[in-house]
């Protein structure tokens, strides 16, 4: 065994590593990572990570379909 994983250096656990790559929106994954990542009791860690999400969250207001309406009004303008 070599002397980083005697010592339990953070981010030696491999497994988080490929659940986080098979489910990056894990919460529980997540939560490993930073335990794993933290010192004891003088780093915390986050419970607000983000999350790799791929679409904006219904709470921006952001609306698609009105985007790409308007880009096409702005194009059609030119």
């Amino acid at each position: 065994m070599d002397d980083d994983k005697k010592r339990g250096d953070a981010g030696t656990d491999e497994s988080i590593a490929e659940r986080l790559d098979k489910n990056p929106e894990s919460k529980q994954a997540r939560l490993d990572r930073a335990l794993d990542e933290s010192m004891d009791a003088s780093d915390p860690p986050s419970g607000t990570q983000p999350i790799h999400a791929h679409h904006a969250a219904p709470s921006t207001g952001y609306d698609a379909e009105k985007e790409a309406e308007l880009a096409r009004k702005k194009d059609a303008a030119k």
